[in-house]
């Protein structure tokens, strides 16, 4: 079961995310203030909750920001190496397909043996997927 930290303060947003997560029955949907960045899974924050944050973000691509459109907070995500943004005022089904964006990035860094994968190991796995396509493709 897969681990998804909700740390948004609009508590109507949070209900409605929560609700929708619900809907997968192979997610634990944690509410929390501020998130345990020891768990595994997705988190999703706000402005405040990232405030709260180390500055040195582990896997910040596991890490889902909802957030104005103002330059501080976005600057600080860049910084924290956060790719998935969402503004505050797009509907909550942008935050969903962004939650699940940030599942398939997280499952991709990693190895079926739960191991991360270097970038040297994921580069050789297409170079390999590169040459079995080769390999099929000559008469």
């Amino acid at each position: 079961m897969e681990t998804v930290q909700l740390a948004i303060s609009n508590k109507a947003y949070a209900t409605a995310l929560r609700d929708l997560l619900a809907r997968n029955p192979g997610w634990k949907i944690l509410m929390a203030d501020t998130p345990d960045l020891r768990l595994e899974g997705i988190i999703v924050v706000d402005s405040e909750a990232l405030d709260r944050l180390p500055t040195s973000i582990a896997k910040p691509e596991r890490i889902v920001l909802i957030t104005q459109k103002d330059a501080p907070h976005l600057a600080k995500a860049w910084e924290a190496g956060i790719v998935s943004v969402v503004y505050d005022n797009e509907p909550v089904n942008t935050a969903l397909l962004a939650v699940m964006a940030a599942r398939l990035r997280v499952s991709k860094a990693t190895r079926p043996d739960g191991s991360p994968k270097s970038s040297s190991a994921a580069n050789n796995d297409k170079v390999d997927q590169d040459a079995q396509q080769n390999r099929s493709e000559q008469p």
